[in-house]
């Protein structure tokens, strides 16, 4: 993901006109933009309305519809906790609250102030022999316990602190 500055719908254009503004087009303009931003700001989803002459609520029923995309900006590390049938039998519920108090998190703030961790829930992650599973910046962790996960996490804030040294 780029740097980029809200108020500056130069990458929009460039996407837009990668695209021909073709309004068909719509889902993968929108992929691109939110590879550019991290996230669908919505200004910019009102500038691609305009700039392709469909209605806002079209751009923004697209938006929230496809689970793909986000309105919101996420941390820089995602975690999905998988709460499918394998995984909530086996206690994921556990998982994720370990998860929201080290983290600070709840239903309604899923990403950090730090913006270093977001927290999802799913339904599946098709890892049910591993259970509970979670994923963590596309990389599988099965057989997930509290211990397990806050061990997770401190090698993951430890490896951010010796980063930025």
């Amino acid at each position: 993901m780029k740097e980029q500055t809200i108020g500056n719908f130069d990458a929009v254009c460039e996407v837009l006109d990668n695209y021909n503004k073709d309004a068909t087009k719509l889902i993968p303009i929108l992929q691109d933009i939110q590879d550019q931003y991290g996230y669908l700001p919505e200004d910019i989803m009102t500038f691609v309305s305009t700039a392709l002459g469909i209605s806002s609520s079209t751009v923004y029923g697209v938006a929230t519809f496809f689970t793909h995309f986000t309105l919101a900006p996420k941390g820089k590390h995602i975690i999905k906790v998988c709460d499918g049938t394998a995984c909530h039998v086996r206690k994921s519920g556990v998982i994720i609250e370990t998860l929201e108090k080290e983290l600070g998190l709840s239903k309604d703030k899923v990403t950090t102030d730090d913006m270093l961790f977001t927290l999802e829930t799913v339904a599946c992650l098709g890892a049910c022999g591993l259970a509970p599973v979670l994923v963590i910046d596309e990389k599988v962790h099965g057989a997930m316990t509290p211990e397990s996960t806050i061990a997770l996490l401190n090698s993951i804030k430890e490896a951010e602190k010796n980063e930025q040294n």
